[in-house]
């Protein structure tokens, strides 16, 4: 299970897609960055009409985990992106994109009838010099719907320092390779009492386990360092509102995201951040300490799943493939207006034949053994194509990601790590 309402947004064509193999980029990273961690924290605000950014906060939270290489450009084309330019020069120096519970929530019928405001974090390397950040959002018509530009000056005084707690609990738990060429991810604890320590880490090892028993994350476990680190939560279990439960634990997560029972997510992002700051971390699985079937993961942003359902293993890989991955959901149920049928979807495993070509087609005139075009995916019965007949990102009962949703993972690894 992952999200009803995915996300709208689709790509501008003048980004990169990871359809093609990207090119080298000319940026060096020393020239422009002094290899510190610059936390952008904003806010989206609005409703089904209009969309807003607005900065939040700037800190710096150490080490940079991130690329060290294709600075300037992007992997996936979210639903969002992020510009870097320096200030002197006006060159390119680091772009990255993202998708947003927010721009989800615009979909909703409840963004017909009032606006709110949701928080979302971004991971820059910290500038040498006065940079230009540009947030872009952009709407199921390629269409920009807002975009916020402000300067970072890295001596400003007034960049919080966010050193890690001396105090914080973590532990390597798959350590393979150095910053600069591995890709960092950090499980975190959600609805774990202070007495469920051990009970958290084991479930952590179980997560990575689930991952790495999955191609192409299996033959390429080499190029992943895995952190787990115990957040304790005030209270055991999860918040599930249609049983009127609710739990004070450490990010403040819960089911019924939209009304949609099994979608669990948090919005309590700073908090999700500031609980891990000075760990080295690119990507982040929250684990929820509940026997509820339910998960979420937004690309660029989190996977969160519950830790002790029986479908645990197949669920918490499901959702890194939507949150590294940038994976849609291949399953339907009904015709809901989720995805524009005017222009080509930007996640890699689904296709309304807008361009086609620049998808999977070239692996069906290969004959790609399981490869093939199926109606039905990205909840829509009709119009929307998948690549298999069944796959990691259609069903739990599936036993590996299709050969699309490989290529198209083993892609992202080579753009952070090659």
């Amino acid at each position: 299970m992952k999200r009803y309402f995915f996300t709208l947004a689709l790509c501008v064509a003048s980004v990169l897609a990871l359809g093609a193999k990207s090119s080298k980029s000319g940026i060096a990273f020393a020239d422009y960055f002094s290899g510190q961690t610059l936390r952008v924290d904003y806010q989206f605000f609005g409703n089904n009409e209009q969309q807003g950014v607005v900065l939040d906060g700037l800190s710096n939270t150490g080490v940079w985990a991130g690329r060290h290489h294709n600075l300037d450009q992007i992997p996936l084309l979210g639903n969002g992106q992020v510009e870097m330019k320096d200030e002197a020069s006006g060159k390119v120096i680091y772009r990255t994109s993202f998708s947003s519970l927010f721009l989800e929530w615009i979909s909703t019928d409840e963004a017909h009838q009032l606006s709110r405001s949701f928080e979302h974090t971004v991971l820059l390397p910290m500038p040498l010099a006065k940079t230009q950040v540009t947030v872009t959002l952009i709407d199921a018509e390629q269409k920009v719907t807002a975009k916020y530009v402000h300067t970072v000056d890295p001596a400003d005084i007034l960049i919080a320092k966010k050193h890690r707690n001396p105090d914080l609990d973590y532990a390597y738990i798959h350590k393979s390779g150095s910053v600069e060429r591995s890709i960092d991810v950090a499980i975190l604890a959600e609805g774990y009492d202070a007495s469920e320590r051990d009970l958290f880490y084991a479930d952590a090892r179980e997560a990575a386990k689930a991952l790495f028993s999955h191609e192409p994350f299996a033959s390429r476990s080499g190029e992943f360092n895995i952190v787990a680190v115990f957040t304790p939560s005030r209270q055991s279990g999860m918040s599930v509102p249609r049983l009127g439960e609710w739990k004070d634990t450490a990010f403040d997560s819960h089911f019924s995201t939209f009304y949609s029972d099994r979608y669990l997510t948090t919005t309590s992002i700073k908090k999700m951040h500031d609980a891990i700051a000075g760990v080295m971390y690119e990507h982040i699985i929250i684990l929820a300490n509940t026997e509820e079937y339910g998960g979420g993961g937004i690309y660029n942003d989190y996977t969160l799943t519950t830790a002790h359902h029986a479908n645990f293993k197949p669920v918490v890989v499901h959702e890194f493939g939507h949150s590294f991955g940038g994976l849609a959901d291949e399953y339907q149920y009904g015709d809901p207006e989720v995805y524009s049928p005017k222009v080509e979807p930007w996640e890699q495993n689904i296709t309304n034949k807008r361009n086609f070509a620049a998808k999977w087609q070239d692996m069906i005139k290969d004959k790609v053994p399981g490869v093939g075009i199926y109606e039905g995916a990205g909840y829509t019965e009709k119009g929307m194509f998948r690549p298999a007949d069944d796959c990691r990102m259609r069903t739990n009962a599936a036993d590996a990601f299709c050969p699309v949703c490989q290529r198209a993972l083993s892609r992202l690894i080579d753009f952070y790590t090659k």
